[in-house]
């Protein structure tokens, strides 16, 4: 890990990972069953999270607890913005 903390790699990757899915604060609350503020602060790098959160979190996205730690690629992520706005496009 790079020298950002282990508090801001997660708000950040809870953040892309959110936004990549369509989901908002509140979505990704009610998937983990958490409350839509601590969610906030969460992103904001503000809580210190357990580890029982931290299983709720990975399991809303159906991932484990170290993917909420790994840097996304940005290939994957810039790929998946793309395939977002060509289907938004479709929907039209």
């Amino acid at each position: 890990m790079d020298d950002r903390t282990a508090r801001r790699r997660l708000a950040e990757n809870l953040r892309v990972r959110r936004v990549l899915r369509g989901w908002s604060q509140e979505d990704l609350a009610e998937a983990a069953g958490l409350h839509r503020t601590y969610v906030s602060a969460i992103e904001r790098a503000g809580r210190n999270v357990g580890l029982d959160n931290l299983q709720r979190l990975a399991a809303a996205f159906g991932i484990s607890i170290p993917d909420l730690f790994t840097e996304p690629d940005p290939a994957a992520v810039g790929l998946s913005v793309i395939e977002s706005i060509r289907d938004t496009l479709k929907e039209k």
